[in-house]
């Protein structure tokens, strides 16, 4: 008996969210009197490793593979769920992130578990039940959720559970699981990105603008904006259809889902599809000149006014600040 926890990284650095769902996975083990075992797939540093155990982890099962360089759904799922056999683990534990999100289905259904996708807190545990709180209906309300089969899996939602630091290390082992052909058919064999910007889906701030501003000459307010927090930027659908900003950058229900720890929408109405891709967020900012906007029902904090003054006057505040 274990629990199992998924380590993602990018280009061989572990994310933050996973060490969140390390330390999710301890807290778990904790409860249930248990230990956790990590799995990370692909090259990633052995001193990065062994520091997993500062965050729970009492054993990596590392597996290296010129194959599995790059992300592949379907043979990671293979590789987690032959850890989880290899390790007996009544639990297994993934981020819900963009990759999470099809890793975790993919787990359940080859190990014949339970699954709860978008959890948001620690469960209870009543004998070999578990109940889950999580997200429900695109992030418009909560639900509770009991798995009762032998294993369970669960998704965490990213900035869900904070990074908890244990002081210990790791023992890492080397993995090799046979991974059928079947799932090696389709790879991807290069991955560019943008290494001067913060990613969406690992931001704890995010600046996010719409229609209100008019046009794209205008983003520079909200670029600058962004720097100054060490944001993401992002925008609403509307925006990113008529070409101002990259289709990347487009948050709601049919774009990326964010849960920062901070919110800042500019010059967005608010409309029920971009609302169910940033719900999750702990702290909704709203600037917006129209006091009837939807947004402000679900804002933690709102300034009604014209972003043109208000933006440059908060930029120049948080300057300040940050220079005293």
């Amino acid at each position: 008996m274990s629990v199992l926890v998924y380590t993602e990284h990018t280009e061989g650095k572990f994310k933050k969210s996973a060490f969140e769902v390390v330390s999710y996975a301890k807290a778990i083990a904790d409860l249930m009197g248990t230990s956790v075992t990590a799995i990370s797939i692909g090259n990633v540093d052995s001193a990065d490793l062994v520091a997993l155990g500062n965050y729970g982890a009492s054993k990596v099962l590392h597996v290296s593979s010129d194959r599995l360089a790059q992300f592949i759904n379907q043979a990671y799922a293979s590789v987690i769920a032959a850890a989880a056999a290899h390790v007996a683990a009544d639990v297994v534990v993934i981020s819900n992130t963009f990759s999470g999100k099809g890793l975790a289905p993919r787990v359940a259904a080859k190990l014949e578990a339970a699954l709860a996708d978008g959890a948001v807190e620690l469960p209870e545990i009543d004998g070999g039940t578990l109940k889950i709180k999580k997200t429900a209906f695109s992030g418009k309300a909560f639900a509770l959720t009991e798995l009762t089969a032998p294993r369970k899996v669960i998704a965490l939602n990213p900035n869900a559970f904070e990074v908890r630091e244990t002081g210990g290390t790791a023992q890492v082992e080397a993995f090799s699981p046979d991974i059928p052909a079947g799932d090696l058919q389709a790879v991807i064999q290069n991955v560019v990105r943008a290494t001067d910007k913060v990613t969406l889906p690992d931001a704890e701030i995010v600046v996010s603008a719409g229609r209100g501003l008019k046009g794209p000459e205008n983003w520079a307010m909200i670029e600058e904006l962004a720097e100054v927090l060490g944001a993401a930027t992002a925008c609403s659908k509307p925006v990113s259809d008529a070409g101002w900003r990259p289709h990347s950058e487009h948050v709601g229900q049919t774009g990326i889902a964010v849960s920062p720890n901070l919110y800042i929408a500019i010059g967005i109405s608010g409309a029920i599809q971009h609302l169910a891709g940033v719900s999750a967020s702990k702290t909704i900012v709203v600037i917006n000149k129209d006091p009837d906007a939807p947004f402000f029902k679900v804002a933690d904090y709102g300034i009604v006014g014209d972003a043109f003054e208000v933006v440059p006057k908060l930029t120049a505040a948080i300057k300040a600040y940050k220079g005293n």
